[in-house]
């Protein structure tokens, strides 16, 4: 098993498919946390 590169700092994502990038889709978990439940607070970590 190869072990596959990272998409950091990749800014287009037809790159980011050609070049062997890892690639995550979470369109369909966006879209539950949007529609069902009650509202969420989405806060991005500190550095």
């Amino acid at each position: 098993m190869a072990i596959r590169k990272m998409p950091i700092g990749i800014q287009d994502f037809e790159g980011l498919r050609n070049d062997g990038y890892v690639y995550v889709d979470k369109t369909a978990y966006v879209y539950k946390l949007a529609t069902e439940g009650k509202p969420y607070f989405l806060g991005r970590p500190r550095r």
